[in-house]
């Protein structure tokens, strides 16, 4: 994600790149920044050194594996730093870790960072609302061959809007797997479907299949740029905010 971030950054007139943070073992490391994101030199080499990384910031974008948010986290609410995150995929520990900071810093954390996935995720809430059980709930999604976990993140978000509007417990209506005879479909239930095939950005859709009638939501990202785009957006809307966890909701104001 930092190679889609770092053109948008720079193209933009009220942004500046400070630093720019890779993994330990990431074999560009020491490599320009810019010339890693496939433009001209910015004078700003990639680093494993998250401090380094950070110097000069106002605020903090991560898009990272699971493992690396806390240690960032932790540093930003040592900083007084902002930080949005994009990384999915974290426990429970890592979680509460996220919370605890967000008592000493804003944080913006979505499981997207699409502005139309979030619009999608509202929509989601109030057809589920609107829609009782004679409506079936059903969060199809399809992604790249390399993503390695199911459902996405973004799907089970979905699925919890689909369960806040209908006033239930999203854990007990999912349903993950269906195969062989699994008898007639249990009314309330939320089915998941998910494909993993080429190079598919991602794609989302919310079924809502009634008597007589099919509603359909849905998100069909063209490449990667939508979800840096509403990062950036993030990162503009949560300077200046007190401490909170924030989500896109909040910075689009839905």
């Amino acid at each position: 994600m930092g190679r889609t971030l770092v053109p948008l950054v720079v193209e933009s007139e009220d942004l500046r790149l400070s630093g720019a943070l890779a993994a330990a073992d990431d074999p560009r490391l020491g490599h320009d920044a810019g010339v890693v994101a496939g433009m001209v030199p910015l004078g700003i080499t990639l680093t494993s050194e998250a401090g380094r990384a950070l110097e000069g910031a106002d605020v903090a974008i991560e898009f990272a594996l699971p493992a690396a948010t806390v240690g960032n986290v932790r540093l930003c609410a040592g900083r007084g730093l902002p930080i949005v995150i994009g990384t999915t995929g974290h426990d429970a520990a890592a979680r509460r870790e996220i919370e605890r900071a967000a008592g000493t810093i804003p944080v913006v954390m979505a499981p997207n960072m699409s502005l139309g996935v979030n619009l999608l995720l509202r929509l989601a809430e109030l057809a589920g609302r609107a829609l009782d059980e004679r409506y079936d709930a059903e969060i199809v999604e399809a992604h790249h061959r390399l993503k390695v976990d199911a459902p996405s993140g973004t799907a089970l978000g979905l699925g919890a809007a689909v369960a806040r509007g209908r006033g239930v417990d999203h854990d007990e209506a999912a349903v993950y797997a269906r195969h062989g005879a699994t008898g007639a479909r249990k009314p309330g239930t939320i089915g998941y479907a998910v494909i993993r095939a080429g190079d598919i950005v991602g794609d989302h859709r919310v079924i809502f299949a009634g008597p007589g009638e099919c509603i359909e939501l849905a998100h069909h990202a063209q490449d990667r740029s939508g979800f840096a785009r509403g990062a950036l957006a993030a990162a503009r809307w949560v300077v200046g905010r007190p401490p909170g966890l924030y989500s896109m909701m909040d910075v689009l104001g839905i």
